[in-house]
């Protein structure tokens, strides 16, 4: 099948906020990233809730909400035996555009997808991101996998120092930063490409541990993240030279998957539920996603990170307490004693949703019955083996739902992740199809 190249180039830039972006803009010191946020071209979105990567990134890539491509946190549950096990490739249920354009005998390269791993066979090249820990089984075609061994291809930072240890997580995003240039140096001469893709995370892993420090010129640690930044400025300034140099017609977007601010407390809604006594555990978990913890037959709701609230019904569950009719009044119920939660005197969450309120699409059946959106500086939890209702673990950024970053060279203005998503399937004249891909 032949066809001309209409490019579209994605540039995806982790928990980047639009409004920091600008704030950090007028220092000077990020020329490339000012180019991009002071642009016309240049607004804020909402991500999809939960405001995470995994969901938000398979929002991107599939066009649809977590009820179109059914993925809805970091982690799921087996309503069977109630294990977690991490969301990976497999919980996206939908075609991805990378598919869709494969079907059309077109070609993508996409490097550092979160939620991409293991890889799924694609007409092009792809290296996933992060929960990546085998990079075997994180490329397609195969043959990557040496090739990038021999560059020193590093898949994810070491964040496990964190907020102890600044000097070394600088250097574990120094080593990221250099891996996502070799890649883009492999993958993007020859043009033999249709649709390219690239996900820097370092933001998200910075902001994570030292928003303040970021957000603040008078941090002490400042002046060492923003020269970390500059780097990731000047990758970013590569990628828009080999824009530039592309013939046309050809389009770039570039987007964050949430937002991001400075986290005033966490707050554990498995302890509130707890404090209901609606969740009984067996005894505190063994770490904080043991949910083998929960005595399933004395429970009536339990939670998962960040604020996914599932009433233990027996039309879902194994061992469920109740039918559904019980769980829909315990529903209205939950949402209106959520709302009254309250940290240093503030309210905690912006809203409780429904499933069917924010969701649509095949997979509203797998969603959480309840869907907490935090108020800025609140991070939720769900964890297994807290006992204090709120407090600060080494965690000092936190996720938000609005003020994603979103610049378009044509100018588009998404409302939402996925509606950005929808742009992108746009380009090529295909709409998103919320079906379960082989």
């Amino acid at each position: 099948m032949s066809h001309s190249r209409n490019r579209l180039v994605v540039l995806g830039l982790d928990g980047l906020p639009l409004s920091l972006a600008r704030s950090l803009c007028a220092g000077g010191k990020l020329p490339n990233l000012a180019t991009l946020a002071l642009s016309p071209n240049a607004r804020a979105m909402r991500a999809e809730l939960p405001e995470l990567s995994p969901v938000n990134w398979a929002s991107v890539v599939t066009g649809l909400n977590p009820g179109g491509h059914g993925v809805f946190g970091f982690s799921r549950i087996d309503p069977a035996t109630y294990t977690l096990s991490l969301t990976d490739s497999s919980a996206i249920q939908a075609p991805t555009l990378f598919e869709r354009l494969g079907a059309q005998h077109r070609t993508s390269k996409v490097i550092n997808l979160p939620g991409a791993y293991p890889a799924r066979p694609m007409p092009g090249m792809l290296v996933a991101g992060f929960v990546a820990h085998d990079l075997a089984r994180a490329v397609h075609p195969p043959f990557l996998a040496s090739i990038l061994e021999g560059e020193g291809y590093v898949l994810e930072a070491d964040t496990t120092r964190g907020v102890s240890d600044p000097d070394y997580l600088l250097s574990q995003l120094r080593l990221t930063l250099r891996s996502r240039r070799k890649a883009l140096d492999l993958f993007w001469p020859d043009l033999a490409w249709d649709a390219f893709m690239l996900v820097l995370t370092e933001t998200d892993r910075i902001f994570h541990f030292f928003y303040p420090a970021v957000a603040n010129p008078e941090h002490a640690l400042h002046g060492a993240f923003m020269e970390l930044l500059a780097e990731w400025d000047a990758l970013i300034g590569f990628v828009l030279e080999l824009y530039n140099a592309l013939p046309e017609p050809k389009r770039l977007v570039v987007l964050a998957d949430h937002g991001f601010t400075e986290c005033t407390a966490e707050l554990d809604l498995n302890v509130w539920l707890m404090q209901q006594g609606l969740l009984k555990l067996k005894g505190l978990g063994s770490n904080e996603f043991d949910s083998q913890a929960i005595a399933p037959h004395e429970s009536a709701a339990f939670a998962l990170d960040p604020g996914r609230i599932y009433i233990n019904v027996k039309e879902r569950f194994a061992r469920g307490v109740f039918h559904q009719y019980i769980a829909d009044k315990l529903r209205g119920e939950l949402k209106a004693a959520l709302m009254e939660l309250r940290v240093d005197g503030k309210p905690a969450l912006a809203a409780v949703h429904e499933a069917q309120e924010i969701y649509s699409g095949p997979f509203v059946s797998r969603a959480p019955d309840l869907i907490c959106e935090p108020m800025p500086g609140i991070s939720l939890t769900g964890k297994f083996n807290r006992t204090e209702l709120t407090g600060l673990y080494g965690r000092f950024g936190c996720h938000t739902p609005g003020d994603a970053f979103f610049y378009d060279s044509a100018g588009s203005a998404p409302e939402t992740v996925s509606a950005a998503g929808r742009e992108l399937f746009a380009h090529f004249g295909l709409t998103p199809e919320a079906r379960q891909w082989p």
